[in-house]
């Protein structure tokens, strides 16, 4: 958003819908442009942050080899609200682990990772509705096994 800047009456509406509706975090895009709305694991209600993002600018090419969506639903980082995420960046992460859930009809799916190496990036936000193929996270070789 390298012209607009979001303003305190806009971020205030998306904490309160964002609450209202008991999510840790509210992605909004439009176009180019991009605003997140996140509540830090264990932060009390209410205690949300915001962040606008021009795309343009971020979007540097991930490094590593995604790990995608096997069926379209819900993705969850983590098992539940107040859990840790299955992976972050800079975890290391092996053939088989799990790095989230996939939640489809009410059933939640484990998403193992088809790859080792170290988690470079988390591309689905948790709560995000992702199809089948879409990147999840990226792994990429890890430097200290070669």
């Amino acid at each position: 958003m390298a012209d607009r800047c979001l303003d305190l009456e806009s971020a205030a509406r998306l904490i309160r819908l964002a609450e209202s509706r008991g999510l840790r975090e509210l992605i909004v895009e439009d176009g180019a442009e991009c605003v997140t709305i996140r509540r830090e694991a264990g932060a009390p209600s209410g205690a949300f942050r915001a962040a606008a993002v021009d795309r343009a600018t971020e979007t540097a090419a991930p490094t590593g080899t995604p790990v995608t969506s096997p069926m379209v639903g819900v993705f969850y980082l983590a098992p539940g609200a107040d859990q840790p995420s299955y992976v972050e960046p800079g975890d290391h992460v092996s053939v088989g682990q799990t790095i989230g859930l996939i939640e489809a009809m009410k059933v939640f799916s484990e998403v193992p990772s088809d790859l080792s190496g170290v988690c470079t990036r988390i591309a689905a936000a948790s709560g995000q509705l992702v199809q089948l193929g879409d990147p999840l996270v990226y792994i990429a070789p890890d430097p200290a096994t070669g």
